[in-house]
């Protein structure tokens, strides 16, 4: 969806055209979905979560500054509420000893494999490390824009991922390639 055609549909739904945020439902519904998933990795609780993040960016949209872009601004309102969610109902995860263990099924690692054990691994990380982590890599937000959703200093967001990528490396010791 173009800049344009954003501020356009904004437009409409604060001048009290409800239906134009259907289109901006549509465009947004896959990537708030996935990133909900990325955090809870449970796909009906990510809907739920994906779903209540479009209910408050509704709510809130004539609080935005247009200073950002509107993707920027929808998704750092959806992690916070993501990792709100997740504060206040855990989802339980792996120890990454347990996870390192389980790394050599058959003696080698298809492609497949690595990248399932990778996302296992950073799924498993503290929730620091694990936010930073997903919003750039699996993401595809520069430090930037993970920064803005996580609503900390760019330099913040460098030295997770830095730390966050050294305790992988020491964890997926035998899937160093893949990092």
């Amino acid at each position: 969806m173009a800049a344009d055609e954003v501020l356009a549909d904004v437009g409409r739904i604060l001048a009290g055209e409800i239906a134009a945020f259907e289109n901006i439902v549509r465009r947004w519904q896959s990537p708030l979905i996935n990133l909900a998933y990325r955090f809870c990795r449970d796909r009906g609780r990510a809907e739920d979560m994906a779903q209540e993040a479009f209910l408050r960016a509704y709510r809130a949209l004539g609080s935005w500054r247009r200073d950002a872009a509107f993707s920027t601004w929808l998704f750092a309102l959806a992690t916070n509420l993501y990792r709100t969610e997740l504060r206040r109902i855990p989802v339980g995860s792996v120890p990454l000893s347990d996870i390192h263990a389980a790394a050599e099924p058959r003696g080698g690692l298809e492609e497949a494999d690595r990248d399932r054990f990778v996302r296992r691994a950073v799924f498993a990380l503290p929730a620091k490390y694990r936010e930073a982590l997903t919003l750039f890599y699996f993401h595809d937000m520069d430090v930037h824009d993970a920064a803005r959703s996580l609503a900390l200093p760019e330099g913040t967001v460098k030295a997770r991922l830095s730390r966050g990528r050294e305790i992988l490396r020491g964890k997926l010791s035998r899937l160093k390639e893949v990092l």
